[in-house]
């Protein structure tokens, strides 16, 4: 996405890079495709000098395409995303683990929330359906394979 014209020239100006808007070298998706690894890095060069939350506050106030940076640290703390349910506890510690849920709610469509599958919870009931045999899974286990 960076590459694009809709994309490119918001990003530039917010960057403070305005030359490479109309630069031939860069002007262009075709010229820009060769160097994705630089247009990160000039990306990346701006935002080393903000915190997430403050590049994210300049980057909507411009409008510009990206998502909100939430991580499990604001999921456990905004009253607004844990009144909508968005960010819920899941066991087996939800102290410390927080999921998120459908950020829509709609009265008429409830949406079921379920927790992700622990590590290796349904292995036995996958290594079934791939054809072994309850002995053979005894033996994968024993021997340390799972």
């Amino acid at each position: 996405m960076i590459i694009q014209p809709p994309c490119w020239e918001p990003l530039m100006k917010l960057c403070g890079r305005e030359e490479l808007i109309t630069d031939p070298g860069w002007a262009t998706p075709a010229a820009r495709l060769p160097k994705i690894p630089e247009c990160f890095a000039l990306i990346e060069q701006w935002t080393l000098t903000k915190t997430k939350m403050e590049s994210w506050r300049i980057e909507r106030g411009r409008r510009a395409v990206r998502a909100d940076p939430l991580d499990e640290g604001h999921l456990r703390g905004p009253v607004a995303l844990r009144a909508r349910h968005a960010g819920r506890a899941r066991p087996p510690d939800p102290r410390r683990y927080v999921q998120v849920g459908s950020p829509i709610n709609l009265s008429d469509s409830p949406v079921e929330h379920q927790r992700a599958p622990l590590l290796g919870e349904h292995t036995d009931e996958v290594l079934k359906w791939l054809g072994h045999s309850e002995a053979e899974i005894a033996s994968m286990r024993q021997e340390g394979a799972v």
